[in-house]
């Protein structure tokens, strides 16, 4: 894809201040009807008409998912954030339990800036291979692709992926969005079904939910010309996505997104690391310094591609114990729950590892005495797919390693 000239682009706060009208248009509002928004503001010791500018929002405390869990605990099912009134069209749960309506306008997530950075156009067959189940990463990325036009959008799911490199070939799919692992494990299904490469026209995928490394870009460029990254949340959708100069990830013009101190809370201007915090204003579903849990720190200079929002320098950690695998957040108090309720079961670690660029959950355990080794195996993977929906190798050992419920051992290279 060709690169304009370079417009003058935004520093970060500058970036920032250019939502302040926003900020005083909406949030007073709605910290007045929008109970969530209104325990946090008296928490806080403000009142909604201080919410007037940008920077007055570094006196509300950042909200984290698992605050947000507990406030539609204590709010169901939405916590108190969804407008009275609001259409929604679609509901979905992530793992916590959390929920996000889905607001019945069209491209909710507002991921269509980030399809469009690469390359997609109304002619593309595009095949989407996020979850429809549950999940709200399927009708995320769909959405996006009704407001470009796209020709068509095959609904693949995950699995069944012969199948799907069938139909990509038979139909003739020129565009993919998913998990990078997955595209990679979708092209070799084909050529082991003795596909000719040649006969599947892809030309360009958007990838997300995973770290992208250089050798697995390599790798998929070989077949794909076109392999761009984007970044968001399941509550919060698009915040931030490349452009063809692959050169940090440019935040969205309709979201708010701020780099945070981590103790703090006060958004950083420089190119400090901190978390980044989201605030999206939805006049349905509205979230105001949501945190992701997400490390991250401002690109330095201007980019070739023109385009004058800043950028992030892409995914630098967790702040948190969560972690992702395969496009899902694994937190320690999930397998705590699920693992206590399982009376056989003396001692286990969740192991997370990276095979073939592929992440591989792994289940540690140590049998109660008197269980039966088989059945408990079994059982382990069972709960793990309804709980976790992840797919889990179970290892019965007589000592787990150390690092807690959950230890991250990938190496991203």
């Amino acid at each position: 894809m060709a690169m304009t000239p370079s417009r003058s682009a935004r520093s970060p706060a500058e970036y920032a201040s250019s939502f302040d009208a926003r900020v005083e248009a909406l949030l007073p509002e709605i910290a007045q009807i929008v109970p969530g928004l209104a325990d946090r503001v008296g928490a806080a010791d403000l009142k909604p008409d201080d919410l007037d500018s940008v920077a007055a929002l570094d006196r509300l405390p950042v909200l984290t998912k698992d605050a947000l869990c507990d406030e539609q605990a204590r709010l169901p099912p939405f916590g108190g954030n969804l407008i009275p009134g609001a259409r929604v069209r679609r509901i979905f749960q992530s793992p916590g339990p959390l929920y996000q309506p889905e607001p019945d306008e069209p491209d909710p997530w507002r991921w269509e800036p980030a399809l469009r950075a690469a390359g997609f156009t109304a002619d593309d067959l595009v095949l989407n291979t996020f979850s429809y189940h549950l999940s709200p990463a399927g009708a995320m990325f769909e959405e996006a692709s009704k407001v470009i036009g796209c020709t068509a959008v095959l609904p693949g799911g995950v699995g069944n992926r012969e199948a799907q490199a069938r139909a990509c070939v038979d139909l003739g799919v020129t565009a993919y969005i998913g998990l990078p692992s997955y595209l990679k494990a979708l092209l070799e299904a084909g050529e082991q079904a003795g596909m000719d490469p040649r006969a599947w026209p892809l030309e360009k995928a958007f990838v997300t939910g995973e770290a992208l490394p250089g050798s697995l870009r390599a790798r998929l460029r070989e077949r794909v010309p076109t392999v761009l990254q984007g970044y968001g949340t399941a509550e919060a959708g698009n915040l931030g996505y490349e452009c063809a100069a692959m050169d940090g990830l440019h935040v969205p013009a309709d979201a708010l997104v701020q780099v945070c101190d981590l103790t703090t809370g006060e958004a950083i201007y420089d190119d400090r690391e901190g978390q980044v915090v989201a605030t999206v204003f939805s006049e349905a579903y509205p979230l105001v310094r949501l945190g992701t849990g997400d490390l991250s720190a401002w690109a330095v200079g201007e980019c070739a591609c023109g385009e004058t929002t800043p950028r992030l320098r892409g995914w630098l950690g967790r702040v948190g114990d969560a972690v992702k695998v395969r496009g899902l957040f694994l937190h320690p108090r999930q397998v705590t729950r699920l693992m206590g309720g399982i009376s056989e079961v003396a001692d286990y670690r969740f192991v997370i590892d990276r095979v073939s660029h592929r992440d591989v959950l792994r289940c540690e355990v140590v049998p109660a005495p008197g269980a039966d080794p088989a059945q408990l195996a079994t059982t382990v993977r069972a709960r793990t797919r309804s709980s976790l929906r992840l797919g889990v190798e179970v290892m019965l050992v007589d000592a787990v390693g150390a690092g807690g419920p959950i230890a991250d051992v990938r190496v991203w290279d």
